[in-house]
C-alpha cells in the first residue's frame, strides 16, 4: 500500500453520560459567576501567559465542563494569575478565582477561596 504521509485518526467523542461531573458542580458552587460565561474568548485574547506558553483558558473551560480532567492540572499551572482575563470579561466572571479553585479541586484540597 502506498504511503501518502498521513494517517487516519480515531474519532474524538465525549460521552457526557459517563463523565464525572461532580467536580464541575463543585466549581459552580465555589464560583457562581462561572455560570455566566458565554465563551466569547476575551479572556484568551488578553492572557499574558498565552504570549509565552500554549495556555488557553477557553480550552481549560471546555475540558472542565466536559469532565476531562486528564493533564488539566499541568495546564492550569501555566496561568500566571495576573487577572487581565477578569478585567476584560464582559460577563463579570471571576476567572482568577475560577483558576485557583480549579487547581484546588483537581488537587483535592477542600479549602474554598472566593
Amino acid at each position: 500500500m502506498a504511503d501518502f504521509g498521513f494517517t487516519i485518526k480515531k474519532t474524538r467523542t465525549v460521552n457526557l453520560n459517563q463523565a464525572d461531573m461532580a467536580k464541575f458542580s463543585q466549581l459552580q458552587e465555589m464560583v457562581p459567576s462561572y455560570k455566566r460565561c458565554i465563551g466569547c474568548g476575551g479572556c484568551t485574547a488578553s492572557c499574558s501567559a498565552r504570549q509565552f506558553t500554549d495556555f488557553d483558558i477557553r480550552k481549560v473551560h471546555c475540558f472542565f465542563r466536559r469532565g476531562q480532567y486528564d493533564q488539566l492540572e499541568d495546564e492550569l499551572q501555566k496561568c500566571m494569575l495576573c487577572g487581565k482575563c477578569t478585567l476584560v470579561c464582559p460577563r463579570g466572571v471571576n476567572l482568577r478565582s475560577l483558576i485557583i479553585n480549579m487547581r484546588q479541586i483537581l488537587s483535592n484540597t477542600t479549602e474554598i477561596l472566593g
